[in-house]
């Protein structure tokens, strides 16, 4: 069997350039949508206001030919792999991103906070954070 992605949505953000995109949620990244596929909604029934997440997004914009970058682009330290950082540049563009819900809509918009990526970013997956 060949292994397979189904985008279960994607993002809607203010985010529309890369050179916008702050490195990470906590560098004053705004909120987002997460808008999720109609065939996807039951998946999403459970998910409340105030609970986190972990979302799983697909970099899209990614270089996936990338396996040795500059951390966190500074340009006066040498060449690092880039397994060892969170470059959205990979050889699988898969994004790691902890959220907190603010809302959930029944149209299967779920308006999350601080979301480090651009607008229109497929969602791979979605799963909560236990306490």
């Amino acid at each position: 069997m060949e292994p397979t992605l189904k985008f279960i949505g994607k993002v809607n953000s203010s985010l529309k350039r890369l050179e916008d995109c702050p490195l990470q949620e906590s560098e004053s990244a705004p909120p987002a949508e997460l808008a999720i596929a109609p065939e996807f909604l039951e998946g999403i029934k459970d998910i409340e206001s105030g609970a986190e997440l972990i979302l799983l997004t697909w970099m899209n914009m990614g270089d996936r030919s990338v396996i040795k970058c500059m951390p966190r682009n500074y340009k006066n330290v040498p060449e690092v792999g880039v397994f060892s950082t969170r470059s959205p540049n990979r050889p699988n563009p898969i994004g790691l991103h902890k959220v907190k819900v603010i809302s959930v809509s029944p149209k299967g918009l779920i308006k999350v906070s601080a979301l480090e990526v651009l607008d229109q970013t497929p969602l791979i997956d979605i799963k909560p954070i236990w306490k």
